[in-house]
């Protein structure tokens, strides 16, 4: 007898969609057979699925949680929600998995900065979770002699900023020479370099000349964090990492028509270089910041324009990008508001409990993705980057029951004060065509008809290698 069985939904398989019964056992997908086959064995519990769609949990290779921010003036410091409240969003929303981040700037080791950031998790997030290291100069000998003994301790990849991202607030700024010695040690360890891109001489030139300009509101912010700037600085990047043998690149939150066609340009050579975009970028655009309220549409990089939108919308149709995040950073509105500046409004957004749903409006609903692309999109093509894969990001034997129904009866339009994280949405008004009705967190059922049954134990730390054939082309 199994634990659990999914009957008669269409799941989406490696081999295709198919009408097919999923069990569960201790937490395991144990037997995917004809419909109807593993509910006849028997189950302790049975799930009719029919005329839903069965998906591998999605995972979100973009999270910011519980993170420092400064906004408003004097730099206010506030902290963006913890895991609890982000992981029990992303359940609700059929994410499973969540990617945050260790955030090192000097004065202890890796591993310590590594230990201090699990604390904020362990035992503190509903769903499973995995950690990337993000780095910013100066940085010593010592710090990149670390670097292996943390790969292989399950923390594969490596952020680094090109950018301050705002003057005199955020500095995460990663020299080039920095990047080069991470990039050679990447290579060398089989790790994975996560690249913010964006021209420093260049942002910093357009505050200082919007500012005098009297050009402050951040309505403006888009043309301090230009479309030539993510040009100039993805060719750089991508110029210094194809010099490394062995190296391999991921970009976070692609952003604009240049970074689509660099991205475009290395993978026609061969070289394994990998996009994310966000759902922020690919149904907002700058107009948005002209809306009352505007700030909430906004991240960083700023959102583009319309022509950005479509050339997004054509590297995800067509494989040039390869994940759509949030790059959550989640905080309620009040917060959210209080910078009105280029220089001071708050990055991030709530996106990760409409992602899964607003994906599929998008991707299937309105422009015919096959269902395929989008499970890849927003669940598979992650797990296989980031080092997750098989494990989740797949229905499969063997693999964690990791399993969202989404149910088409539950098309509605998003009211944001009915979300799970903060008191407002981005996406406030916007109609989709299905909602999970169940999420399922290595066999346990964690949301079920709009009910919440997690526990802060049920989240763990998984930790990652990256296959060998992501990094030696261009493989997803």
């Amino acid at each position: 007898m199994f634990d659990l069985v999914i009957a008669h939904g269409l799941a989406v398989l490696p081999s295709g969609s198919a009408v097919v019964d999923i069990a569960v056992t201790d937490g395991i997908i144990s037997a995917i057979g004809a419909p109807g086959t593993l509910a006849a064995i028997g189950a302790k519990r049975v799930v009719d699925a029919t005329d839903q769609i069965v998906i591998p949990g999605g995972i979100d290779p973009h999270v910011h949680s519980g993170l420092t921010l400064a906004s408003g003036p004097g730099g206010t410091t506030m902290t963006s929600e913890m895991p609890s409240v982000v992981s029990k969003a992303c359940l609700f929303g059929g994410t499973t998995t969540l990617c945050d981040f260790i955030f090192w700037s000097g004065g202890k080791s890796l591993q310590a900065a590594a230990d201090e950031r699990r604390k904020l998790f362990d035992d503190l997030c509903y769903g499973d979770y995995t950690l990337h290291i993000a780095v910013e100069s100066p940085i010593s000998n010592e710090i990149l002699a670390e670097i292996p003994a943390m790969v292989k301790a399950g923390y594969p990849t490596i952020k680094m900023f090109t950018t301050d991202i705002t003057p005199g607030r955020m500095a995460h700024l990663t020299h080039y020479g920095h990047i080069w010695e991470i990039l050679k040690i990447l290579a060398k360890e089989g790790g994975l370099a996560l690249i913010h891109a964006e021209d420093n001489d260049l942002v910093m030139h357009m505050y200082e000349k919007l500012i005098a300009e009297d050009k402050t509101g951040f309505e403006h912010l888009a043309e301090a964090h230009t479309v030539l700037s993510e040009e100039l600085s993805f060719n750089r990047v991508i110029g210094l990492a194809e010099s490394v043998p062995g190296a391999a690149l991921y970009m976070v939150h692609t952003s604009a028509r240049t970074g689509v066609e660099a991205i475009e340009r290395s993978r026609a050579k061969g070289f394994p270089i990998y996009g994310e975009t966000l759902h922020q970028y690919v149904l907002f655009n700058a107009e948005d910041y002209k809306r009352p309220n505007g700030q909430i549409y906004h991240t960083y990089p700023s959102l583009k324009y319309p022509e950005d939108q479509k050339a997004l919308w054509r590297g995800l149709e067509s494989g040039a990008l390869q994940c759509v995040a949030t790059d959550e950073l989640c905080c309620p509105l009040d917060v959210k508001l209080i910078g009105n500046r280029i220089d001071d409004t708050t990055g991030g957004n709530s996106g990760v409990e409409p992602r899964v749903a607003l994906m599929y409006t998008e991707m299937v609903t309105k422009r015919g993705f096959p269902l395929e692309q989008f499970v890849d999109l927003i669940s598979t093509s992650a797990a296989k980057l980031m080092g997750l894969y098989p494990r989740k990001g797949i229905l499969a034997v063997g693999s964690d029951a990791d399993i969202v129904l989404l149910d088409p009866k539950l098309a509605h339009t998003i009211d944001g004060s009915n979300l799970h994280s903060v008191d407002y949405s981005p996406w406030d008004g916007w109609p989709v065509s299905i909602w999970p009705s169940m999420t399922i967190l290595r066999g346990k059922i964690m949301v079920e008809g709009g009910q919440f049954n997690g526990e802060l134990t049920d989240g763990a730390f998984i930790p990652r290698s990256i296959a060998p054939e992501i990094l030696q082309g261009p493989a997803v």
